[in-house]
């Protein structure tokens, strides 16, 4: 699917649904978070390999020069040697190795839950990103339609100068009008693209791709239920920042374990294996060889308690750390509700006031054409309408983007 939304002529048409697709598959900043969980399932093979056995293989090859040595009345020369050596290691109890095999875990549980927020993230900016491109068109389009119509009335100004009906100044005022019309469209052209290029660089798009947007504001609005965004109970385990703060609490606990296993034993058994490939002359070496190390810290002058101390310390920052965070996100539930139930407000006044300022600029339009009003009324009535505009259309990308916040602080995106 992804793939036939390129035509040959570099065109992508694209849904909101298909852009957050796209960038969940190429966003660079996915791709490093999806290697980052990959590493860590390497960290953790790599932590539980270290206490499977380890095997060892050496071959050494000794020449003494015919040196020779008594014992007694016995006399003998030192051959040359060659020994093939095999040993097998096995860890059999380290407190520090059980524990870090638990922490590689819990690593790889963080990478994966900021695998999920960065997914979070990319679908809230990809989405605002297109937001804000529907906005900058439909601005575009307001001018591009409002200047062809300003054009259309200088035409007819100009031919009632010529008749007397309308004064030079009528004609030079709406002039004036319409050059800050084409300023405003070139304006409107260039949000445009600037636009659009956020989003090509949130999809991981080269610039030359060229982005055709498929949904409008209207659809987007009216498949967006915002009284049910505002009504969804917060549920601080289901937050990416809380869920990561709680692993790394746990990691922190862990740690402290760790430090206290240090002053366990670390039991080890070994197996070696000697083949004679040149054997000397006297040999009282045997082939098979089986054991064990156990290692008993006694005493390091305070040096493991120091480093206890500090894990304990950094648990306690964590923990105080994770009380806070909790209790900013119940204070930002709070604000981005506010801030929604306000958009939605503004929304639907701003809505009202474009709906009325479009009849009022019709209707001054109409009357300036029949000689009833100036160049003055109509051109004040246009730069009403086109202001009222403007900020219904802001209200769009306001209501937009509070939805979206709301959705992603929901984890609902």
């Amino acid at each position: 699917m992804l793939a036939s939304l390129l035509s040959a002529q570099q065109k992508m048409y694209l849904s909101l649904d298909s852009a957050r697709q796209y960038a969940l598959e190429y966003n660079k900043n996915l791709s490093n978070a999806g290697l980052a969980v990959d590493e860590a399932g390497q960290k953790l093979r790599e932590t539980i390999a270290q206490g499977l056995p380890q095997v060892d293989a050496t071959i050494d090859y000794s020449n003494f020069f015919n040196s020779t040595a008594s014992i007694g009345q016995m006399s003998f020369t030192f051959n040359p040697t060659s020994n093939l050596n095999v040993s097998v290691g096995q860890l059999i109890f380290s407190g520090s190795y059980f524990i870090g095999i638990q922490t590689a875990q819990l690593f790889k549980e963080v990478t994966e839950t900021s695998l999920e927020k960065t997914e979070l993230e990319i679908k809230a900016e990809v989405s605002q990103a297109y937001y804000l491109g529907l906005v900058s068109e439909r601005s575009r389009e307001i001018v591009k339609a409002n200047l062809s119509n300003m054009k259309d009335i200088l035409e007819k100004t100009r031919a009632m100068v010529r008749v007397g009906i309308a004064e030079d100044l009528d004609y030079d005022q709406l002039s004036v009008q319409e050059n800050m019309l084409e300023n405003s469209l070139k304006a409107a052209e260039r949000q445009v693209e600037l636009s659009l290029n956020m989003l090509r660089l949130q999809m991981g798009l080269d610039a030359e791709v060229d982005i055709i947007l498929t949904d409008n504001l209207e659809s987007i609005v009216t498949r967006s239920d915002f009284n049910a965004s505002l009504l969804k109970p917060f549920d601080l385990n289901n937050h990416f920042d809380y869920q990561l703060l709680q692993l790394q609490t746990i990691i922190s606990k862990k740690q402290v374990t760790m430090e206290k296993s240090t002053y366990l034993p670390t039991i080890t058994g070994f197996y070696n294996y000697t083949e004679k490939i040149k054997k000397p002359e006297l040999d009282f070496a045997p082939k098979h060889v089986v054991g064990f190390n156990v290692s008993i810290p006694i005493f390091g002058s305070g040096t493991k308690q120091a480093r206890l101390n500090q894990a304990k310390i950094n648990l306690k920052v964590t923990e105080n750390q994770k009380e806070l965070v909790s209790e900013q996100l119940l204070i930002q539930e709070r604000q981005l509700r506010y801030n929604l139930k306000n958009a939605i407000e503004q929304y639907e006044s701003q809505k009202a006031n474009a709906e009325v300022a479009e009849r009022v600029y019709q209707n001054i339009k109409l009357k300036y054409q029949q000689g009833i009003v100036s160049s003055l009324d109509l051109t004040t009535a246009n730069n009403n309408y086109l202001q009222t505009e403007n900020s219904f259309i802001a209200s769009f990308l306001q209501l937009l983007n509070a939805y979206t916040e709301m959705e992603k602080f929901l984890s609902n995106l």
